[in-house]
């Protein structure tokens, strides 16, 4: 399986309504030091409806700034769909932070 579509698979599994950093999946696919490259696999993307890049944010909550699907207005509200509250651009991580595997 490649980097990206280890990143892709740990994505997968993240439930609505949740958020992840790009640290987080970068430990959780065993490389901890590779955060700025899983955010390098979200850009690629290929079915971002699937693998729900909207739900990593970085590890102070915010949203992306070059959200790569349409901005930070575009994953603020593809989170509020989800129920998760966006202010500022953030995400209260104590809240939405997910503690999956």
């Amino acid at each position: 399986m490649t980097f990206d579509e280890e990143v892709y698979e740990y994505l997968k599994a993240v439930p609505r309504g949740k958020v992840v950093t790009y640290g987080m999946i970068a430990h959780a696919i065993g490389r901890p030091r590779a955060a700025r490259q899983v955010g390098n696999a979200l850009h690629r993307n290929p079915t971002p409806v699937v693998i729900p890049c909207h739900r990593v944010v970085n590890r102070e909550g915010r949203l992306a700034p070059a959200f790569a699907f349409g901005g930070p207005e575009v994953q603020a509200t593809l989170l509020r769909s989800e129920g998760v509250e966006v202010v500022d651009g953030y995400v209260d991580l104590t809240k939405y932070l997910w503690q999956g595997s």
